[in-house]
């Protein structure tokens, strides 16, 4: 590195809280870089997880969230080498990911990870930016598969060190969104949206709104939970979100052709009041569940605007209260707490329950199907002195290892530097 120590721990701390454990993780990944690689130098990047709040599926429809970025996070030690030549190595897998630049075609759509990178390589180029080679070592701490945005996590990272080395720090939060977003469509198939991608990148609780695709509106926020003595755990249910596209991609298209049934693109473009005078119709055109999604989508954007108010007032009662009926409508009317064709197992269900009951007995706190849902993360806010309690009781049924207390981090994708 060139900073100095002391300007490097300064940031760290800025970061993470502290500097002597995330400096041990990121001089693990320098030392594996020079070795591996003979690079000259190494410079550090980060990028977080995510927790959504209230907005569950809507910012494909031009819809609402209130989310934040967390403190589970995607680092890399990075430099560049000067040809066309990418190499990543990438914790937890045997062999290292390497692409040339100039036959970016002969990556096959849907190879996992080295399919994301062709298609992050792809999208910068598409929007303009430059790449060249680069070697980096990476290593992750946000949980695989359970709906916190590993995948966008790891997206936002390669961004974040594309705009570093090549890009002279012209890339936006939202050019990162995008590039993000085209990997996924075009190299996984995978019909996201901006949410996760925007909330890793950017950082802190944000307000988002989509309704202008090409240009969401994005506000930080202050959420308030930790100074008002309240905790955010996650636990992962214990299955994770692989094989479920045809899941996900459904949510949107049944939006959408509810959307369509009142002459519109998507759901932000018309409203809850015209839906329910052609409800009837889009029953019989598009099937109950289309219906239901719909209403879940305008109920779940007026509770994000009514949660960005309470949290100006630091109401954190009613917030809370928007928090629990955001995941009661998730589970009813969205229905992404299971899936339809494997009715015995609904890890997403029992653990709501269970929270729930403890919640009750409390009389304090939320929980909701966090992110993706159909499988991963339940989220739980509750006072801080019941926080221990709770994990010792949920871990009972979950496993202790699948229970994470979880902090807002205010920083996003970003160079340590």
């Amino acid at each position: 590195m060139c900073k100095s120590k002391e300007s490097l721990k300064e940031m760290l701390y800025a970061v993470y809280g502290e500097e002597t454990r995330s400096l041990a993780r990121f001089t693990v990944l320098e030392r594996q870089l020079k070795t591996e690689f003979n690079a000259e130098g190494a410079e550090y990047f980060t990028a977080p997880g995510r927790t959504e709040i209230i907005g569950n599926h809507t910012d494909h429809n031009g819809g609402k969230v209130l989310a934040a970025s967390i403190g589970m996070d995607t680092i890399a030690a990075a430099w560049p080498n000067h040809s066309e030549c990418v190499i990543v190595r990438s914790q937890g897998f045997s062999q290292p990911f390497v692409l040339d630049l100039e036959h970016l075609d002969a990556v096959p759509e849907g190879d996992g990870t080295l399919s994301l990178l062709a298609g992050i390589f792809r999208g910068c180029r598409t929007l303009g930016f430059k790449v060249e080679g680069f070697y980096a070592c990476i290593s992750t701490e946000v949980i695989s598969a359970a709906g916190v945005s590993s995948s966008a996590s790891f997206e936002m990272l390669i961004c974040a060190i594309i705009n570093h080395f090549f890009n002279e720090g012209r890339m936006s939060c939202l050019d990162y969104a995008k590039i993000g977003q085209y990997a996924e469509h075009h190299y996984w198939k995978k019909q996201s949206g901006l949410m996760d991608q925007l909330t890793c990148a950017v950082g802190g609780a944000v307000f988002l709104d989509f309704s202008d695709k090409e240009n969401p509106v994005v506000e930080k926020l202050t959420l308030p939970l930790e100074q008002e003595g309240y905790q955010i755990i996650l636990v992962n249910t214990g299955k994770g979100h692989g094989n479920l596209s045809r899941e996900y991609s459904e949510i949107p298209s049944e939006m959408k052709k509810a959307a369509s049934c009142l002459g519109k693109q998507q759901l932000s473009d018309t409203s809850l009041e015209s839906l329910l005078i052609e409800a009837p119709a889009i029953r019989q055109t598009c099937g109950d569940r289309s219906l239901l999604r719909a209403i879940h989508f305008f109920e779940e954007n007026r509770r994000v605007d009514d949660a960005r108010e309470a949290l100006g007032q630091s109401n954190i009662p009613v917030f809370l209260s928007l928090v629990s009926q955001s995941g009661n409508s998730s589970w009813k009317y969205l229905q992404n707490c299971c899936v339809p064709s494997e009715p015995a197992e609904q890890s997403v269900s029992v653990m709501l329950a269970l929270t729930e009951l403890f919640l009750a007995k409390i009389g304090k706190g939320a929980c909701r199907v966090h992110g993706g849902g159909f499988a991963g993360v339940i989220m739980c806010i509750l006072p801080r002195e019941a926080a221990d309690v709770y994990r010792e009781y949920i871990s009972a049924y979950a496993g202790c290892d699948n229970v994470f207390p979880i902090t807002i981090r205010s920083q996003g994708a970003i160079h340590l530097g």
